[in-house]
This record gives C-alpha cells, structure tokens and sequence, in this order.
C-alpha cells in the first residue's frame, strides 16, 4: 500500500465558518490551520480541543483570523504544543492581526480569552519558511517534507505540500489563479496528479469580471459618492486584502488626479505598512522589478494617511473623505464606530470588499439592505469613579495582602526543607514572621529572595539596624576571578519577553496609541449603550476577496487531477455542485467529510523503497528537466544483505523500447517560440494554426478524467510538406528524448 494518509475537518466544512483540519500521514498528525471567527466562541473549538494533545505539528496558510486566531487560545487552553509552520509574511501579519483583534476587543469588553502575553507565546513557536522551501521533520515525522507555495490569495499565503515517499498531499484553499497588483497568481497548476488534493469550495457558485473593468468601476462608485459630498468607509482586514485595495486607490487617484484624503485606520496600521515594505520579494513580479530598476517601493505611499487613532480621523479636516478601518465584519473596531456615525447619512456610503462572516453586522447589511433599522451595541472604555474606585482599590489591597501571606508562607516553607539555622541575634537576618508588609519581592543574580520593607521595621531581636547584604564571595584561580559564561548569555525566551507587545514595528516599537492603551493601568470599567440605527446611507459589494472564481477552479482541478480529492469549507449548495462536477470530470475518488468524520484517502499505488547499486549508477546518463534529472533505466531487481529492494545491472542485453516525450508543452508559450522563429501562428478553435497548412492540437484520452494529467497527447495535423517536417522538429525540441 501507499502512504497512509487520514483526513479529519475540525471546522469549517458544509459552511462558512473557520478552516481547521486534521491530516495524518503515515500516524503523523498535521493541524492544518487554525481558525476562528470574529465572535470568538469557543464552542467552534470544542473538536480541536479533544485532539489538541496528539498534534505533532500545525501548518498555517493565511495571515487572518479565520486560518489562525485560535492559535494563541489552543495553545493556551486546549493543549496544543506542537512546532508551527508558515512563511514569514503569515508569521508577522498574523502577530498584527492578533493585536489588531485584542485591542479592539479590549476596548469594548472584558476580553479574556486570551491575552497580548498568550498571542507572543504562540508566536515564538513558529518556524518560518520560504516559498519552495524543502523542509525535512525529523523524529516522528522522519521521511516527511513540508513545502509552502504560492496561493495567490494573502501576501505570504500558501499551499502546503506534504510528501512522503514519493506521495504528494496537497492543501490548497483560498488560492487565487489571476496576477494582482501586490500578488502573483498561484502555482497550483504546476502539481499535477497528486495522491491527494484537499481544496475548498467556498467559490464554487461564483464568478468574476475582469480585473481591470473591476477596478475601474471600484474607483468610479467611490469617486462619484465623494463628488457628492459624501464619505467613504471600507470595511477591511487588518493586514490582508486591504493591501490590494490601497494599490488600487493609489493607482486611482494617480490616474484621476483625485485629491480626496484616504485614511487607513487600524490599532496597527503604521506597523502593519512598515513590515509590508520589506516583505517585496513576496510580491508581484511587477512590484519586484519596479523596486530593483527604480528603487521605487510600492509602499511609500502617496495618497493614504495611516491613522492608529480615531481622534486623529476626528480631527481631520471636514469635507469628503475614504476611511480603510477594521474589522470588516463591523462587530468591533474602528469600522463599527465609523459604521454608526455615518450610516444615517444618506450621501455616506459604506463599501464592502468581501462577504461578511456568518451571523455578523457586515453580514446582514450585505444580505438585506438598506434603507432599513438595525440594533447595534456602542461600548467603550471609562475610568473608574467614586465608590466604584474605592471598592476597586480595595479588592486590589486584598488581593496584594492575599498574594504576600501566600509569598511569606512561601519563603518559610522554603527555609524549613532547606534547613536553615539562622541565628536570630543576627543583624543580617529580618524575621519572616514579621507582620511587615514587603512592596516589591526580586531576584538578586538569580540566588536569593530580597525583601525591602515599606519603612523598613526592623524586629526587636536585631542588634544594629540594617538592611540585608549578602557578601559576594568569588573564586578564584591563577588568572584572577573565575568567570561563569553563562553569566552573560542571553537567554533567547529574555529576549523574547524584553520585546514590547501591541503594535510593534520593524524596530520592535509599539505604535503609540496601541503602547498607551496597553500600558494604561489606570482602574476603568466598560460602559455598552444599546442602539436602533437609522441605515440611510447606501451599501455596496463589490467582489475583491482576492479568491479563483467557480470556472477557474474546475479548470484548475481538471488540470491537476489529483488522484482522490477531498472538498472543506463552502455553503453546503457550494460543496455538493463542485463534488458531482469533480466526480464526472476530475476523478472518480471525491470526498466531502463532514466535522469529525475521518476519511481514509491512502492512495491505492504501491510504493516500494529501492537502492540503485553502483555497477548500475556508473552506466546511467541523466538528462535535466528543470530541477530534476531524468534518466532511462534498464535493471533486474534483487536484494541486499539487509533484505532491502536494489535494482542491478542486467545479466543480459535490454529489451529495446519506445522512445518517450518527456515534458509538459504549454500552447501559449510554443505559439510564442514558433513566432520567435518566423512562422505565422494564431488560435483558431482551440488549435494552434502554424503556417498555412499545418495544425497542433492537445488531445486528452477520453478514458482518463482530467486533462490534465500525463495522458494528454499532442497531434499535428497537415500534409507532409516542408512545414510539416520543420514544426515537427521545433516541437520535438520542446521535449526531453529517452
């Protein structure tokens, strides 16, 4: 049998809701993904928290919530402790999406769930790699490799590929085909018959315009509301497809001479642009290319302010304006605030980019429009007044009182196992019975407990008054002091925890509003007013989620056509259109689980282990074919001495056989070379016309579902003249000959 692999989904399949999955290759568990919605209800969790302790290791594709916010809660609660894995575009836009959520939920509510300190910790576990990366797991998962790629969707996004054996397991969900202006399109296209391919069908219904009609006609709605006097509010993300919208309204007014203020507003939106402008070769090659020709970054921006503060937005000039602002679900944020403040205005108008998540604000304004009614809560953050900070600072007093009793009991029992026979005469020795309240308890070079004492009541037993002091006693040799180098290593975790938290940039600074609120330690309570808001203003989607359309994903899977293929995360309407389609077109194995149910897809090949002797290696001769070499082989298999499969030179003379065309031949790029060679080439009905009398086709074996598999053919077709024989050449050397 093949490699064993097992796929279970944790959430997010027949719906909309997060993306978790569990795969097992060969008893190795993958988490892959790790999402949550923007209610953050543990309930979703509640599959992944009866697994969490067997995870060996967790595989992140997107930098948003819905692929890794409960990263920092699973880690904290569920027990989940196992390596990470993610490019390092997902690592740092993650981190800020994370902050992102936890300010603005922190402002609002008594957000508990986990904190700023649980958000780093799950962080500090991550290993980022680069696209193409091979990475090879060891213990466990030895003979496992994990490999990101290119998805097309989010900058850092990935398909992961995971091989063992030879056996390829791809996972493949919110994957974009078309080149954007930040992003390159996906690589997926380039696998071709994987063992398993495990892709989602939450566009399978939908389809798209072009991208430039898109855009236009994104730049002309905004224009046309602030022409009349109207403002502009785009629900966005924190550090995702927001990315792509600002390269739009950039190139917008540049071509439209606009000059209307654009304001991004996140809790983390200067550190979100300051990591983005040193995350290029992650982007688009045009991106790439202007930077390395002209030194120009994509980046500096020109017409869009970065705001970490609502005052500041408040302070702006009046007048017509275009806010960016998170969530974009509406349910906290900046956008819920701005949402309240404009929707009664009917010259506003409020611009989604993407589907709301299910059961959201977003949601049901996308769903049912204006002009309608709709009950909001308003909260926000107050200090504490009155009785209210008396009684607060008197439950604080009892807990510090509790926390030093426990301290103190702490120290005695610590005196007591270890022996001591301290002399209570002593003036060094302050006794730890004493009803002296200590303020601050350290550490001194990690070797005893100081304690100073609010006005320093010394007991009765001592004879001279005095603070403690400890005589630093040092050994020494020869050359002097002995020195300890441990002493001055730093220890990675210090540094881990000397980093500030919040919105940190790429100096590792806290963006200053973010740092104020944080750090503010000042008692206050959170105060929530319920609101019927009167919906004037208009409302508008317009699709910009960055994600392959209905028609391009059954191309795509038709070209890839994996052996068995299993279908998460779309409506259930969504998941059952594209499964029959797959299962008339791609391939007869196609699976659609639903949560917690374990599907068996271990690929019916059979694959064996073989040693290449030396005698056969010496005679081979290798061809290259792009990263690998590729070589004709004629052996009789026998056995090592260890019992292990190695093939041997043959005992006589090889069988002759056919020669074979090794080589995938894209049309595009061959009507490309022919014109490079002087012939007149053009499509005409899915052929490529060469000349004035020969045709090439690509011809699939109608026995096989997906075309694109190895079982394509290419035809030529015309009478056998110069032409004919000339073309044929030129395609023979599009080829490797074994």
């Amino acid at each position: 049998m093949g490699t064993s692999v097992q796929v279970t989904p944790l959430c997010g399949v027949y719906n909309e809701n997060p993306l978790s999955y569990l795969v097992s290759v060969d008893g190795f568990n993958f988490l892959i993904d790790c999402g949550w919605n923007d209610h953050f209800d543990p309930a979703l969790l509640q599959p992944l928290s009866r697994v969490a302790s067997t995870i060996d290791a967790v595989l992140i594709s997107h930098p948003d919530t819905l692929h890794l916010g409960a990263l920092p809660y699973a880690m904290k609660q569920l027990g989940l402790s196992a390596p990470v894995y993610s490019t390092e575009p997902v690592y740092r836009l993650g981190l800020l999406t994370m902050y992102d959520q936890f300010i603005a939920r922190k402002q609002v509510s008594e957000f508990d769930l986990f904190t700023l300190d649980d958000i780093d910790s799950a962080f500090q576990v991550v290993t980022r790699l680069t696209y193409s990366q091979n990475h090879h797991l060891s213990g466990k998962g030895e003979g496992i490799v994990i490999a990101p790629h290119v998805a097309g969707h989010l900058l850092g996004g990935t398909l992961w590929k995971i091989t063992k054996d030879g056996e390829d397991v791809i996972y493949a969900v919110d994957f974009n085909h078309r080149k954007e202006r930040h992003l390159n399109g996906t690589i997926l296209e380039s696998f071709v018959r994987p063992a398993v391919l495990i892709t989602d069908a939450y566009n399978a219904l939908n389809n798209q315009p072009y991208r430039r009609q898109k855009d236009k006609e994104f730049g002309d709605t905004i224009q046309k509301t602030l022409r009349a006097n109207g403002n502009v509010l785009l629900p966005v993300d924190t550090a995702g497809r927001v990315l792509e919208l600002i390269q739009i309204l950039e190139w917008y007014w540049e071509e439209e001479s606009l000059n209307f203020p654009i304001f991004f507003l996140t809790y983390v939106a200067s550190s979100t642009i300051d990591y983005i402008k040193s995350f290029l070769e992650w982007m688009s090659d045009s991106i790439a290319k202007s930077f390395e020709h002209t030194r120009n970054n994509a980046f500096l921006l020109k017409h869009v302010t970065l705001l970490i503060n609502k005052s500041e937005l408040d302070n702006a000039p009046d007048g017509p304006k275009v806010v960016l602002a998170s969530m974009a679900s509406l349910e906290a944020g900046y956008s819920h605030d701005i949402f309240v403040e404009w929707a009664t205005d009917a010259k506003n108008l409020v611009l989604f980019s993407e589907r709301g998540q299910f059961g959201t604000l977003a949601r049901m304004l996308q769903s049912d429009p204006p002009p309608k009614a709709v009950k909001v809560t308003v909260s926000k953050r107050v200090p504490l007044t009155g009785d209210e900070l008396v009684a607060y600072e008197e439950e604080q007093n009892r807990k510090k009182e509790e926390a030093l009793k426990a301290s103190l009991l702490k120290e005695e029992q610590s005196k007591a196992s270890h022996g001591t026979d301290n002399d209570t005469g002593d003036p060094m020795i302050i006794d730890a019975s004493s009803n002296v309240a200590p303020d601050v308890v350290g550490s001194h070079g990690g070797a005893y407990r100081d304690i100073f004492i609010d006005g320093f009541v010394p007991p009765s037993t001592s004879v001279s008054p005095m603070f403690p002091f400890y005589e630093n006693t040092s050994a020494w040799d020869d050359f002097g002091e002995v020195i300890n180098p441990d002493d001055y290593v730093i220890k990675d975790e210090d540094m881990d925890q000397s980093a500030p938290h919040g919105g940190v940039d790429v100096d590792g600074k806290l963006d200053e509003t973010a740092a104020n609120l944080i750090l503010d330690m000042k008692p206050s309570k959170v105060v929530s007013n319920e609101l019927t808001v009167q919906v004037k203003c208009s409302l508008h989607y317009m699709d910009f989620e960055g994600r392959s359309d209905g028609r391009s994903i059954k191309s795509i899977l038709s070209h890839v056509a994996p052996l068995k293929l299993v279908l998460v995360h779309g409506t259930a309407e969504a998941t059952e259109h594209l499964k029959q389609h797959c299962l008339k077109n791609v391939c007869p194995h196609v699976y659609a689980p639903q949560i917690e149910e374990t599907i068996d897809v271990t690929s019916d090949l059979c694959a064996y282990k073989v040693q290449l002797s030396e005698k056969l290696m010496s005679n081979v001769l290798f061809k290259k074919l792009g990263d690998y070499e590729i070589s004709w082989l004629d052996a009789d298999v026998g056995k090592t001495e260890n019992g292990t499969l190695s093939l041997l030179p043959l005992s006589k003379a090889a069988l002759p056989h056919k020669s074979v065309l090794v080589g995938d031949l894209k049309m595009a790029d061959f009507k490309q070379f022919l014109s490079s060679k002087g012939i007149q080439v053009e499509f005409a009905g899915g052929a490529l016309r060469c000349g004035e009398y020969v045709t090439l086709r690509k011809v699939s074996d109608a026995s096989q579902k997906g075309g694109g598999s190895g079982t394509q053919q290419v035809v030529i077709e015309g009478p056998l003249c110069e032409d004919y024989y000339k073309i044929r050449e030129l395609l023979y050397s599009q080829f490797y000959l074994l």
